[in-house]
């Protein structure tokens, strides 16, 4: 349970608790000392843990040692996988580091509260059929059925650029209502936000 507490650098904050004499029992009265932990790795932590385990890496599983996998240096990446993707920021590459660019004319994408996640952002459930990311696979030729989740496609750019603030109870004040939709600008027009961020790239 210490571990949820919030720590000063001298362990003086928050106290534990009290003990039998009505004392404050603080981090430091029970922290343990590093030769106290020390002791405990030496005892426990032994390196024939470590080398039983990875002499055996290439021989406990049998079906996966049947896998036909290539023997290159370097990923080799399958044009048609739907899954993983090579993603585009590895295109035109250098090692010079380049310069940031100015944002002009931008327009708000979104206007959310407090309350967005991490899952809001980024989610990891089921992909709708009605969503940008359901209509990139239908174009892959996918079906419904094989649409899967957002958390099983994070390896592909191409659909998780689509499901970026796709989770179905995203509250976005432009429209104050639960959805992955926002307003476009100047216009005044409901659309996806991913469609948005398509006509603002292309005008």
């Amino acid at each position: 349970m210490q571990h949820n507490l919030v720590l000063t650098a001298e362990h003086h904050f928050p106290f534990s608790g009290v003990n039998t004499e009505g004392k404050k029992v603080f981090l430091r009265d029970i922290w343990p000392t590093r030769e106290e932990l020390q002791a405990i790795e030496r005892k426990f932590v032994i390196p024939a843990m470590f080398k039983e385990v990875y002499e055996k890496i290439e021989k406990g599983n049998e079906s996966w040692n049947l896998l036909n996998a290539p023997n290159d240096i370097l990923y080799t990446w399958n044009p048609q996988s739907t899954y993983i993707k090579s993603p585009p920021f590895f295109e035109n590459l250098t090692l010079d580091l380049q310069p940031p660019k100015s944002i002009i004319d931008a327009y708000v994408l979104l206007n959310l509260g407090d309350s967005v996640t991490t899952d809001h952002i980024s989610p990891a459930g089921n992909i709708a059929r009605n969503s940008p990311a359901a209509r990139y696979l239908t174009d892959q030729g996918l079906t419904p059925r094989q649409f899967n989740s957002y958390g099983s496609r994070r390896g592909n750019d191409a659909v998780m650029a689509r499901g970026t603030f796709a989770n179905i109870r995203l509250v976005n004040k432009f429209l104050n209502k639960q959805g992955p939709q926002t307003l476009h600008l100047p216009s005044g027009e409901t659309v996806s936000e991913k469609s948005n961020v398509l006509y603002y790239y292309q005008h």
